[in-house]
């Protein structure tokens, strides 16, 4: 099901808000998941898209957080922006995002950031700075005047929410709060306690 109007719009202006007052990316969260063995992790990702269907963010996936993903497929994210006094706390399920999607992806980013995600075999040990910086230079004069396929290994997820809660900081912790909960007919939505 999607997201229909009201936690959308609702998400789209906080991003609004938090974007027009600063040049900080105000798409990077923070990552929340749990391996199967209930140990969780978190890590900053960029978050590319968000529209009716979700979060959609990008990631090695040999990766721990990909290696989670693929235990439980449930993750968290939080959006903090302190200069407005606002978060976004988004829970959910995790979708593999299509090939089609990743392919687009990868190809807008910069070729420096693309040789990268070749060369690194992220979240594995590292000898030295040195072994990085041989697989990297390895991998652009491999790819040396074409273009820079994406890797197999490196993918999108989408984070299709069931929870959305914005919160506003207030004057003596009297903070707004709204949670958006998804309900079989769409989304319910009721103010907590700060």
């Amino acid at each position: 099901m999607k997201m229909n109007n009201e936690p959308l719009k609702s998400v789209l202006d906080a991003i609004e808000r938090a974007s027009s007052v600063t040049s900080f990316d105000c798409y990077d969260a923070v990552l929340s998941t749990v391996s199967g063995t209930a140990r969780p992790a978190g890590r900053i990702v960029k978050t590319r898209i968000v529209d009716d269907r979700g979060f959609l963010f990008f990631s090695n996936r040999e990766s721990r957080a990909s290696r989670h993903i693929m235990e439980i497929p449930h993750a968290a994210l939080c959006f903090f922006w302190p200069w407005i006094n606002e978060q976004m706390r988004v829970q959910g399920r995790i979708e593999i995002a299509s090939d089609d999607i990743s392919d687009e992806a990868f190809a807008a980013l910069p070729r420096g950031r693309q040789l990268t995600a070749w060369a690194s075999l992220q979240s594995h040990p590292l000898s030295s700075r040195e072994e990085l910086m041989q697989r990297y230079h390895e991998t652009d004069q491999r790819y040396l005047n074409r273009n820079v396929p994406r890797p197999p290994h490196w993918g999108g997820y989408r984070l299709v929410p069931d929870r959305i809660e914005l919160w506003k900081q207030g004057e003596d912790d009297l903070h707004e709060r709204t949670l958006w909960r998804r309900i079989p007919t769409g989304w319910n939505s009721e103010l907590l306690f700060p």
